[in-house]
């Protein structure tokens, strides 16, 4: 069998990259051609994604893996974020980042004017503040004069690939995370946005994951799950149907791959979310803050002048007394960027417990209370599905955290399968050679992905230690009294 290679366009919150895919005789070979860091720009008190100079990049990679003679380029980004264009097609603005403070209120405000259940049973979608709804609330709320001119709609992947093709579409697993489509038909919600006076006719058509979107100097575009977490999620190595999984990064998402949207009073009470998949599924899940955490902390000690790679501080996290101290990841006050080792200790502190002051001691307070977090969303989805698994695959960059993989085994009492590290390129990469005509179908894909080597297996140990601190976790959470 001859070799066919793909692209990959993956762009995260941290930095992006075009990578090559290689698959020859069901094996699968990732080759990195250029990565570049994503960072953000504030103007005017507006927190702004530098959208430019992504495409730019993005060009620069693509120049170089024409040489390979690529069969087709797909594009995933993060979810909820957009650029409008006006009638010209030209972008107004370059698009405003989720952690923006734009959104302050806006869900509040939407609630006030349609109940929380009908929006819930209309989108199947996990209140958040970033979510797109409340971006664009923000915009009707402020009578922005970019609304106002605003003549297309497009996701961030979708303006790229916009950018690429021309082509005016959005794709549906990214549109799903924008709380704004329907989840009994895949369409715009358009009743909903009529009630909050979000105009309908800027959402152009919503495709499906494998759809040919055209031609970019001559190489076809073809639309993975254009959301990175759904990319993710179709490299997950299960041979089975009941396991669980863990897409690790700046943010974690926990959750189970079902086959249409959940959308009970149960689901609502839990605040989970069922965004889309791709061929015909739906990913049941939560949101968990992430080592995103970890990233502040960071950044914190850097500009302090200690700077830390992550391997040292997860070395230093091992010397650590364990399960000294616990917090609720998803506290707001953890959304924006800021300092958050003192926003860790002044928590602690207010729930009696010590409070850590070394890198080490926060980083493992960190990692260890990611991995009960972890257990109280899948106890939360598994609920809401009544469903059982018996194993968590953990994929993305997280997956390479030792330390926390063994914590997520122990605090959940199953077993965690790590891998593929590049789970979001390979599964952009399998849409694409499933659409080619490459593989058979996804359970062919699957089975590629399982037998790449470059899995790792942790089994549950010291499970009554990690059960008792669950019990104080779940009290911290339920009351915030001291634990």
């Amino acid at each position: 069998m001859a070799q066919k290679t793909v692209l990959a366009v993956d762009l995260g919150a941290e930095s992006g990259r075009v990578t090559a895919v290689h698959f020859d005789d069901n094996t699968l070979r990732v080759e990195e051609l250029h990565r570049f860091p994503n960072e953000t720009v504030t103007v005017n008190g507006t927190l702004h994604w530098d959208f430019l100079r992504l495409w730019g990049e993005i060009q620069a990679g693509i120049a170089k893996g024409k040489v390979l003679q690529p069969a087709s380029i797909g594009v995933d980004t993060w979810g909820v974020d957009f650029g409008l264009l006006d009638k010209q097609d030209n972008l107004i603005g370059s698009p405003v980042h989720y952690r923006d403070s734009r959104t302050t209120g806006m869900m509040e405000r939407a609630l006030a004017v349609v109940p929380q259940a009908e929006i819930f049973a209309q989108t199947g979608i996990q209140f958040m503040p970033i979510n797109t709804l409340y971006q664009m609330l923000s915009l009707v709320e402020n009578q922005s004069p970019q609304l106002q001119i605003a003549s297309t709609f497009l996701t961030a992947p979708d303006l790229l690939n916009f950018w690429l093709t021309g082509a005016k579409v959005c794709e549906f697993s990214n549109a799903t995370t924008t709380q704004m489509v329907d989840a009994g038909n895949g369409r715009w919600a358009t009743n909903l946005l009529t009630k909050l006076d979000i105009p309908t006719h800027i959402f152009p058509e919503i495709v499906q994951p494998g759809t040919n979107l055209g031609l970019y100097e001559g190489i076809p575009i073809i639309a993975p799950a254009c959301h990175d977490t759904g990319s993710a999620v179709a490299a997950v190595p299960a041979l089975s149907d009941d396991f669980a999984y863990i897409s690790s990064g700046t943010w974690s998402l926990v959750g189970l791959e079902v086959d249409e949207p959940i959308l009970t009073s149960a689901a609502l009470v839990a605040n989970v979310t069922n965004e889309g998949g791709v061929y015909g599924t739906y990913r049941l899940l939560k949101n968990v803050m992430g080592l995103w955490i970890l990233q502040q902390c960071r950044a914190t000690w850097a500009a302090a002048g200690e700077a830390y790679s992550y391997a040292e501080l997860v070395a230093l996290a091992e010397e650590a007394e364990p399960l000294v101290s616990i917090f609720n990841p998803n506290d707001p006050a953890f959304f924006t960027p800021g300092d958050h080792p003192q926003h860790i200790r002044e928590m602690c502190q207010q729930t009696g417990q010590p409070a850590p002051q070394t890198p080490g001691e926060m980083t493992r307070c960190v990692l260890e209370s990611l991995a009960l977090a972890y257990r109280e969303v899948l106890a939360q989805v598994t609920d809401v599905a009544d469903r059982t698994v018996s194993t968590i695959h953990i994929v993305g960059g997280g997956s390479q955290n030792d330390l926390l993989n063994q914590m997520t085994a122990d605090a959940i009492g199953l077993p965690v399968v790590a891998g593929p590290v590049e789970a979001t390129v390979i599964g952009n990469a399998l849409v694409q050679l499933i659409t080619l005509g490459e593989m058979a179908d996804w359970q062919q894909a699957r089975q590629v992905v399982a037998g790449m080597g470059e899995l790792k297996r942790y089994e549950p140990a010291r499970t009554a230690v990690w059960d008792d601190a669950y019990g104080r976790y779940q009290q911290l959470i339920r009351e915030g009294k001291k634990v």
